[in-house]
């Protein structure tokens, strides 16, 4: 017999009952089935008043179950002593029950010492039969079986509740990391895309007098940073909604040199330089590296004042290095380039496992990020 199944089914069964009134169901039950036949049998008055001290206690089981314990298993031991118990020990048998479904380790070991040696104790003195050893422990195995069973069924049921509120966190966490993610695209793209887009609609018309062929590249510059724009934009806001497509392409390194192919439309001096051999980097790297680019180039464009700009990727074994340069008035004036683009730069970077440091230098304004390759990565992992 799987005991643990049966208390299992058990503690459903009785689950919908109130608990008060479960417990003073059990008390009659077991106060009749001890006291019934003491009564039926014409026994004294002693031995009726043992049986009631035997059965009634466990009306207050789940509060004291030990202390009930401690009346009922000597009244019923004192009474199979003196061949006066004229029914099984019914109230023991619920207290050990009781015990071992909800009573901490220590005291249901205490428990078990103690009723198995009162069992004994009321076994041996009135020389009962070889059967009735049998009996007893049949009665008293199944009633700890049982209640360890019901205890292990609470102990799986909070487990699994702690374990679905530690799910929930962190699929809440999972959550607000990708909004904050999404958050920072939409804002890089529109920074970005529409701060060039200003510069090149301000240097259009200057244009259209004196080169007009260089007017006509600037304003189709326009259409292409707004028709990308509006891609990027898509590919986010369809993150945001879970439109189940395959992931977005997300720019990388690679298009990093198309970042300052575009501020040279916007009349910057900006140059490209790549140093080392490139490493192989992880995904989420190569898109903080342009990330960091592509917000370092904005505020360029809109806070610094520059005429030139310089972005340098330099590759060493285990780091690249991104570093935005430009020749602007916040070294000094001591302009600090603060606000939402700084603060999102820094998360990404720090996120990815690097480390960013910006401002003034001796001729403008440095941005530079630390970011691991995927050696590093696995230095990491193992070590």
């Amino acid at each position: 017999m799987d005991f643990r199944s049966v208390g299992s089914q058990v503690s459903e069964r009785v689950r919908s009952f109130p608990t008060g009134l479960l417990d003073v169901v059990i008390a009659v039950v077991v106060t009749v089935a001890s006291v019934g036949p003491a009564v039926v049998a014409g026994a004294s008055w002693w031995i009726v008043g043992g049986s009631v001290l035997a059965s009634t206690p466990v009306l207050w089981r789940r509060r004291a179950p030990i202390l009930v314990l401690l009346v009922v298993g000597p009244a019923i031991t004192v009474l199979a002593c003196l061949h006066a118990m004229p029914t099984l020990p019914y109230g023991t048998v619920v207290c050990v029950y009781t015990i071992a479904a909800y009573s901490p380790a220590v005291r249901r070991r205490c428990a078990l010492v103690g009723v198995s040696i009162g069992v004994l104790f009321s076994l041996v003195v009135p020389n009962e039969s070889p059967d009735s050893y049998g009996y007893a422990a049949m009665s008293f195995a199944t009633a700890w079986a049982l209640g360890a069973g019901v205890r292990a069924r609470r102990a799986q049921i909070e487990m699994l509740e702690e374990r679905a509120l530690r799910l929930g966190e962190e699929q809440a966490a999972a959550v607000d990391r990708e909004r904050l993610r999404i958050a920072r695209d939409m804002h890089d793209i529109i920074a970005h895309s529409v701060g060039l887009m200003i510069v090149q609609a301000e240097t259009g018309p200057l244009l259209t007098r004196v080169e007009p062929a260089r007017a006509d590249a600037t304003f189709a510059g326009i259409a292409d940073t707004g028709r990308d724009a509006l891609q990027q934009l898509r590919r986010s806001l369809g993150a945001l909604r879970g439109a189940k497509a395959d992931p977005p392409h997300q720019p990388g390194i690679d298009a990093i040199p198309d970042l300052v192919e575009m501020s040279r439309h916007t009349g910057l001096a900006a140059t490209f330089d790549e140093i080392g051999q490139r490493r192989p980097v992880t995904g989420e790297v190569a898109i903080t590296a342009y990330r960091v680019v592509q917000e370092a180039l904005t505020n360029t464009r809109k806070h610094a004042r520059a005429t030139a700009v310089r972005v340098s990727l330099l590759w060493s074994e285990d780091r690249l290095t991104v570093r935005v340069s430009d020749d602007g008035r916040a070294a000094a004036d001591g302009v600090s380039k603060s606000g939402h683009g700084l603060l999102g730069m820094r998360e990404r970077v720090t996120e990815s496992g690097g480390t960013l440091h910006h401002g003034p230098s001796g001729s403008g304004f440095d941005v530079t990020a630390e970011l691991p390759t995927a050696a590093e990565l696995v230095t990491t992992q193992e070590s």
